[in-house]
């Protein structure tokens, strides 16, 4: 591995799973926005200008969220939505 790969993923090691759920949220928000313009009576060419965009940052949010939280983090997310037996 390189040294920056090695320096990148220790830094993420360091984040907490508050963070983690911070970065999910603006994932979904990115997705909402990217399809807010379908609404809007803007040109063709801008609503894909936006959509790319937005939909570009909630793939980067969701990648970064799932590295942030890793498998540990998203047991304890499941574990919170698990309903009562």
């Amino acid at each position: 591995m390189s040294l920056a790969f090695t320096r990148f993923k220790q830094w993420l090691d360091r984040l907490s799973f508050r963070t983690g759920i911070v970065v999910a949220a603006l994932c979904a928000i990115c997705y909402i926005v990217s399809f807010a313009p379908i609404l809007l009576p803007i040109s063709a060419t801008t609503k894909g200008v936006l959509w790319a965009v937005f939909f570009g940052l909630a793939k980067t949010f969701q990648y970064a969220a799932l590295l942030i939280l890793g498998t540990a983090g998203l047991t304890r997310i499941k574990a919170i939505f698990k309903c009562p037996k």
